[in-house]
């Protein structure tokens, strides 16, 4: 009896952990509005391809984890003309958002980034990505 009861117990307490347990990644239901801004000014998305604003994001980091594509979990396209980046789908958990546009007052580059914490399963969250040259 003894026995049954502490499985019961450990079964219990096992899925507790996996259903509370959950990690950083797609499929979940919170929308992210990530806002480049350089020096407190909007970077906005543009038609040529190679000025489009891309955010990078990696998955359980709170850290940069380099700036290479390949660094990253998925990449979000900004729509033309546009001030900010839409990510649709991720669950509740740590993500690093890296930034990377095109600032037409100093016809440069810029990138840098954040780390962000989804807390609720269902969320629409506006963030400022910094970024510099």
């Amino acid at each position: 009896m003894k026995q049954n009861f502490s499985a019961g117990i450990l079964l219990i307490a096992m899925l507790a952990c996996f259903t509370s347990c959950k990690k950083a990644g797609l499929e979940g239901d919170n929308i992210v509005a990530a806002y480049l801004q350089h020096h407190g000014k909007p970077i906005f998305s543009h038609s040529s391809p190679n000025y489009r604003d891309t955010l990078y994001v990696k998955f359980n980091a709170v850290e940069l984890p380099g700036t290479k594509p390949s660094d990253f979990d998925k990449v979000f396209i900004g729509e033309v003309g546009e001030d900010h980046v839409h990510i649709h789908g991720l669950q509740i958990g740590k993500y690093y958002l890296y930034g990377v546009g095109w600032d037409t007052t100093i016809s440069q580059r810029v990138s840098g980034g954040i780390p962000i914490e989804l807390k609720q399963l269902t969320a629409e969250t506006t963030i400022d990505v910094p970024v510099t040259e």
